[in-house]
């Protein structure tokens, strides 16, 4: 294929891909009754508090994704240096990819595609230790939510009860002592006669060092709390009487059971706003608001930043020896 017809395919599926994305982004806005529960909780709240409350929430939204590119970054740094503003366009690309795409695969290939052919495949692992990261919180977290969840609302012998916290204590561990020392996973890796000829793609667990993995979990941290408070400040605001200790308890538990559902990120709306009723319903009889609440976080943390996305879709690389425009 020459160099011309490349381009003219590369542009293709661009075109192709942000068509896409928007039928898909306009189909499921159109049939989100949740969103028009949002918009009416809003009608008597004065204008500048909404535009303030808001406008804060998209903040923190972006600074979300501003801290995942530069994790994206320094995980890069082993593989091929990239910039700031290059891991920006690649973390926002693949959030556009991720929305018609089964548990957000289509992340991979947006940023892995950002880089050359021959670092895209170890560009693909080490993302997957960043996804790691975020996931050993999400369970540690949720984890310790799920033992004050089950002490407050669910009656249990104390036996049970401290047995459930030792189990809950092992699984924390498990995590984390997993994730420090993700290197062993390449020496499983090694010792499977398969996988051993694939070595030089996932070789790059080993360079790993503690440091630089609790860095890492640093920024996915940093992230865990950003998104964790605009479900705070969402829920304090639109769903009065509840305790500010029990809102952090079930948006930590709602984070678990969310990372433990396979879904389309578009088409899973539907099972945060069932989850979050189901755990909140022990709190509030705000059935509807919490409905809002889940599909206003939905609306701003998956559809405006893909949306964002499809503007930096044009900058993609397939061929590898096409420069992007």
């Amino acid at each position: 294929m020459t160099g011309r017809h490349k381009k003219i395919l590369s542009l293709f599926i661009k075109v192709a891909i942000v068509i896409f994305a928007f039928w898909f982004i306009y189909h499921k806005l159109i049939a989100n009754k949740n969103l028009r529960d949002f918009s009416a909780l809003l009608k008597n709240i004065p204008q500048a508090e909404i535009i303030t409350i808001i406008g804060i929430v998209v903040i923190l939204m972006l600074v979300n994704w501003f801290l995942e590119a530069g994790k994206w970054k320094y995980l890069m740094s082993h593989i091929e240096p990239i910039s700031f503003y290059r891991a920006i366009e690649s973390v926002f690309c693949g959030l556009t990819l991720a929305i018609f795409t089964p548990n957000r695969l289509g992340e991979y290939g947006g940023r892995v595609f950002f880089l050359s052919p021959r670092r895209r495949i170890v560009g693909i692992v080490a993302m997957s230790v960043g996804s790691i990261g975020q996931l050993v919180l999400t369970n540690v977290f949720g984890a310790i939510a799920a033992c004050f969840f089950v002490y407050r609302f669910i009656p249990v012998n104390r036996v049970l009860f401290i047995a459930l916290v030792f189990f809950a204590v092992i699984f924390c561990l498990f995590f984390l002592i997993f994730y420090f020392n993700i290197r062993w996973l390449n020496g499983i890796l090694l010792s499977i006669k398969f996988t051993r000829k694939y070595k030089k793609f996932y070789s790059i667990l080993a360079r790993y060092r503690k440091r630089e993995l609790f860095r890492i979990i640093t920024y996915c941290f940093a992230r865990y709390v950003v998104f964790s408070s605009q479900y705070f400040i969402l829920f304090v605001w639109l769903v009065p009487g509840m305790h500010y200790a029990d809102i952090v308890m079930m948006t930590c538990l709602l984070f678990l059971i969310q990372s433990a559902l396979p879904s389309l990120d578009l088409f899973d709306v539907g099972i945060r706003s069932v989850t979050a009723v189901e755990l909140f319903k022990h709190i509030t009889n705000q059935h509807v608001a919490v409905i809002a609440c889940t599909a206003g976080i939905w609306l701003v943390n998956i559809i405006i930043p893909a949306i964002l996305g499809t503007y930096f879709v044009f900058k993609l690389n397939f061929f590898g020896n096409l420069k992007s425009k």
